[in-house]
């Protein structure tokens, strides 16, 4: 039975995925090897449960009871826990680092899990010990608000794994869906022609960002492409773009957009730098920037 869960990466997703578990009523530690980020992740949560405090979603007595169950650190050997959710870099090298290091300081029966968007988990289980005990949870930001949870299985995961990782979604609220690792698993694959065809748009001068953005949330989209991947972040939007193009065999329709590639290599990720197809401002206003 799964009582503990550990989060390691404490950006955006890490400490989005810590709130939802502590919310759910697990015993939570988030780690990160950077104590800065440890306490950026912190102040969040706790800005986070304040807020919906205010709006009397949580009454006091919740808030304190879900900041109880929260445990920070910075240290690997203190990250043991029943299951572990790796949320950081799109590394391959640093994820199987990763895990190799949790391995040697957790029992044979703790359920190691990734929220990669983008990577392969059979080429990631190859390196892990206990592969059986390895599978995708992968959540989407924000992590407190989204309610998919994707549940990808390796060709080593093993039945119970599965199981244990559907409850714990069910229990944090999420709506679990379940399958087999492939390029972009389902919602990254079947969502790449939205953002792509949106930039090639916007390339060919054919439209301007923001009235794709207007057009597509007047026909019923949430968030229009820009506004989404803004959101997402530019990099890691990029970065799924590229994963699948190269896994499909680098079909045209799925070629990455040099209009992405030149926000990303110029530090504009959206959001979470201030600008990216738009500019946040840190009143809360959203201004336009030039078109493309």
């Amino acid at each position: 039975m799964i009582k503990t869960i550990g989060v390691c990466g404490a950006g955006t997703m890490g400490s989005g995925i810590a709130q939802v578990a502590a919310m759910a009523g697990y015993r939570t530690l988030l780690y990160d090897i950077d104590a800065g980020m440890v306490q950026k992740g912190r102040t969040a949560i706790e800005k986070n449960l304040q807020a919906l405090t205010e709006k009397k979603k949580l009454t006091p007595e919740e808030q304190q009871a879900i900041l109880g169950r929260l445990f920070y650190c910075t240290d690997v050997q203190d990250c043991v826990a029943d299951l572990l959710i790796e949320a950081i870099i799109e590394r391959p090298d640093a994820k199987t680092q990763l895990f190799l290091r949790l391995a040697e300081h957790n029992s044979e029966e703790t359920i190691l899990a990734s929220n990669t968007s983008s990577l392969s988990l059979d080429d990631l289980s190859t390196s892990i010990p206990r592969p059986q005990r390895f599978i995708g949870m992968h959540f989407f930001n924000p992590a407190p608000l989204m309610k998919l949870v994707e549940v990808v299985n390796t060709r080593h995961t093993d039945a119970a794994t599965t199981r244990s990782i559907t409850d714990v979604a069910l229990q944090m609220g999420k709506t679990p869906v379940l399958c087999k690792d492939a390029p972009g698993f389902i919602v990254n694959h079947v969502a790449r022609p939205y953002y792509l065809e949106a930039l090639r748009l916007v390339e060919e001068g054919l439209c301007d960002i923001e009235t794709v953005d207007t057009l597509m949330e007047a026909t019923g989209f949430r968030m229009g492409p820009f506004r989404l991947m803004d959101l997402i972040g530019n990099d890691i939007n990029y970065a799924v773009s590229c994963s699948v193009y190269e896994a499909m065999g680098r079909p045209l329709r799925l070629r990455p957009s040099p209009i992405q590639e030149e926000r990303v290599q110029k530090g504009e990720l959206g959001r979470k730098t201030g600008k990216g197809y738009y500019r946040y401002d840190p009143g809360g206003a959203i201004r336009p920037l030039k078109n493309y």
